[in-house]
């Protein structure tokens, strides 16, 4: 089989018969659930110290095509992270072999690489984290299960915390009954970029829930046995056990031991939003049960910026000059 030139570097991308005596070997099924993205930094460095050896470098596999081209992408991303784009720099490398086509999987994982900056190391990023974390929910959801409680990122329990976005705007839900603080702008999840309307959902539709990321206060209604009677949700604690009886879906309540509202609900197989767009897993607050207020932090703004500046959200969510804290709606 033949080998072909990647336009521009002395590296060459081929299959399994082509001879060179460099080659990159990563043991990874050609299938789009092969974490091929743990590999991609240690897979950059070879080729960068083969070039910087004054020689070429071979990528191949067995075909070629896809998972040789994942690691050719891979480092042209490296080495103009931003100028290229995953797609950008498979079309270049169809410029010489034509036949190149990493499989959905690997481009998605391509597109995380990217997303994370290209970095020396992945496995710390809580951009990797978090996929793995759904690779997790989605293998358990597919044995008709939830997922293990040791697989769940809590997000307000993590090391490192999201960070409020910097236009000095952000987002602050309450419950409506007893306004204990439930999410702010960090765990909220904009699933807008994502939406598939569906032919039957109405134009315009607002979302009827505000999607969250996992946070430590849901354990007891995600996970009922793990939480002993009397025990405080939200202490720091570790739970290894997995709750053989943990629901694949079911509601939120309030924390507030004194008020336990019905707040929304979660389905760990994904569920679609109102606004036609699917969230998997799906932790959702409903917006009638909860009120929805915008803060203002002014150190957060920029010298000279309007006191209107806003932030995008996602539909239904819109930021407006006027509060109602009582209602939740019109805020956003």
């Amino acid at each position: 089989m033949a080998m072909n030139q990647v336009p521009g570097h002395n590296i060459y991308i081929g299959g399994k018969h082509s001879h060179l005596i460099n080659i990159i070997s990563i043991p990874v099924d050609d299938v789009e659930d092969e974490n091929l993205l743990e590999h991609l930094p240690a897979a950059v460095r070879f080729i960068q110290a083969g070039l910087d050896g004054g020689g070429g470098v071979l990528v191949h596999c067995a075909m070629g095509k896809s998972r040789s081209a994942t690691v050719c992408i891979a480092y042209l991303l490296h080495q103009q992270p931003g100028a290229l784009t995953p797609q950008s720099a498979l079309e270049i490398l169809r410029q010489a072999r034509p036949l190149c086509e990493p499989n959905d999987g690997f481009m998605k994982q391509l597109e995380l690489y990217h997303e994370m900056g290209c970095p020396d190391d992945v496995t710390e990023n809580p951009v990797y984290q978090r996929w793995l974390y759904h690779r997790d929910v989605e293998e358990s959801v597919a044995c008709g299960r939830a997922p293990e409680l040791k697989s769940v990122r809590f997000e307000d329990e993590l090391p490192v915390q999201p960070k409020e976005n910097n236009t000095g705007r952000s987002v602050e839900i309450k419950c409506r009954k007893c306004r204990r603080t439930l999410a702010t702008t960090p765990f909220i999840i904009n699933h807008e970029q994502n939406q598939q309307r569906s032919a039957r959902a109405p134009a315009n539709v607002e979302c009827a829930h505000v999607f969250l990321h996992p946070l430590k206060w849901m354990r007891p209604s995600l996970f009922p046995s793990s939480v002993q009677d009397g025990a405080d949700p939200d202490a720091d604690s570790t739970y290894d056990e997995y709750s053989a009886d943990a629901p694949l879906s079911g509601r939120l309540t309030c924390p507030n031991s004194g008020c336990g509202a019905n707040i929304g609900k979660f389905a760990w197989q994904g569920m679609q939003c109102s606004c036609g767009g699917w969230v998997v897993p799906a932790i959702g607050l409903a917006k009638a049960r909860v009120d929805i207020a915008s803060r203002t932090n002014l150190a957060a703004r920029g010298p000279g910026e309007s006191p209107a500046l806003g932030i995008r959200m996602p539909p239904g969510m819109r930021a407006s000059e006027t509060n109602d804290p009582g209602s939740g709606r019109g805020n956003l």
